[in-house]
């Protein structure tokens, strides 16, 4: 499942698998950082709910049993990468189009750590990843205008000729983030826009990031408290 060798992606995905107790239930985002701990984890004794069909694919062809986030199911830990992540522990997410099912693990997980490059650290979110908004797909022009109240220049992902559908049947919004935005106020602001269903803004959720470096040590951002 993962595409050519990274010593910082081999050395994030050993990290994480470190923190994987047997026996548990784990949630598992999406992204080639992830995939590669997917990977790493077959052969272990865990369940994992999954939060794309990729993942799920990976999951099943290590061997990993995969169970339905039902209600009755409580995953002790999630693990997901991240498009951008600061000094504060803030994440952009949702290139790959998962976004609402990996906020809806990390949301019913007792903790969460992000896996990624050190590459993917910046000091402002936004400043080289614009943030995808998931939108229903009715109406969805009127609440690109109503967006662009919010964050300018709300472009509509594409996959060739056509709308890039989610894997629950919706649209995404690619928005740049203006330099000097309070990103707790647009965390809040987003969800108040009708036609709106998520936002890739992950502010508060994670309690650390195992950030491999090129030369394969790994770089933790821990959260403050």
């Amino acid at each position: 499942m993962s595409d050519e060798h990274s010593p910082a992606r081999e050395a994030a995905a050993a990290a994480a698998v470190d923190l994987v107790e047997e026996q548990t239930v784990i949630g598992l985002g999406s992204g080639r950082a992830l995939w590669r701990v997917v990977e790493l984890l077959a052969g272990r004794d865990v369940q994992a709910v999954v939060a794309s069909e990729r993942t799920r694919a990976a999951a099943e062809k290590a061997g990993i049993e995969v169970v339905e986030l039902d209600g009755s199911v409580q995953p002790v830990l999630a693990l997901d990468g991240a498009d951008e992540v600061d000094g504060s522990l803030r994440l952009i997410k949702g290139g790959g189009g998962a976004l609402l099912r990996e906020k809806i693990v990390v949301a019913a997980s007792e903790r969460f750590v992000v896996v990624a490059e050190a590459a993917k650290r910046v000091e402002r979110l936004g400043s080289g990843f614009r943030l995808p908004v998931e939108v229903v797909r009715f109406a969805w022009e009127d609440t690109a205008r109503r967006l662009g109240s919010v964050l300018p220049e709300p472009e509509l992902r594409s996959e060739g000729d056509e709308p890039y559908v989610t894997d629950e049947g919706h649209y995404i919004l690619d928005c740049a983030i203006p330099e000097g935005s309070d990103l707790d106020a647009l965390d809040v602001n987003l969800r108040r826009v009708p036609g709106v269903v998520e936002h890739g803004l992950f502010v508060g959720l994670a309690e650390r990031a195992l950030l491999g470096t090129p030369a394969g040590g790994v770089e933790v951002l821990q959260a403050d408290g």
